[in-house]
């Protein structure tokens, strides 16, 4: 159990403080441009981290040895689903809408990180 809970509870807390800032009927704003492309951003550093999260939690034992492919793209899909199921939340908090676009912004962050931690792993490999 306490391994479970080592491996799951990050990703569980993350998706529960993604789940607070989308019941936010209103965040703060940036002036102009700024405030989409702040946003954009935000979604894109948020479900990348949730998708590292959950190949970590994926993983038998988190930092020992490759994490194979489709452990990255299960955790892609994971943080996908997430960001569907939080979009169409928000068509349910007064003031928010559910976009489909941020659904791609947040496939687009978890992509990324993904090819990152691929890279960083590949890099890590080639230098042994």
């Amino acid at each position: 159990m306490r391994g479970f809970l080592r491996c799951w509870l990050p990703p569980l807390a993350w998706m529960g403080l993604l789940f607070v800032l989308s019941s936010q009927p209103t965040l703060p704003s940036a002036p102009g441009r700024w405030d989409v492309l702040l946003k954009k951003a935000g979604h894109v550093l948020a479900y990348g981290v949730l998708a590292w999260l959950y190949r970590r939690a994926l993983c038998q034992r988190p930092g020992e040895g490759r994490a194979p492919a489709t452990l990255r793209v299960v955790s892609i899909g994971l943080a996908v689903a997430y960001g569907l199921s939080d979009e169409y939340h928000q068509t349910f908090v007064p003031g928010r809408n559910g976009n489909l676009l941020d659904v791609a912004v947040d496939g687009g962050g978890a992509c990324g990180a993904m090819l990152l931690d691929w890279w960083l792993e590949r890099r890590q490999a080639l230098s042994r």
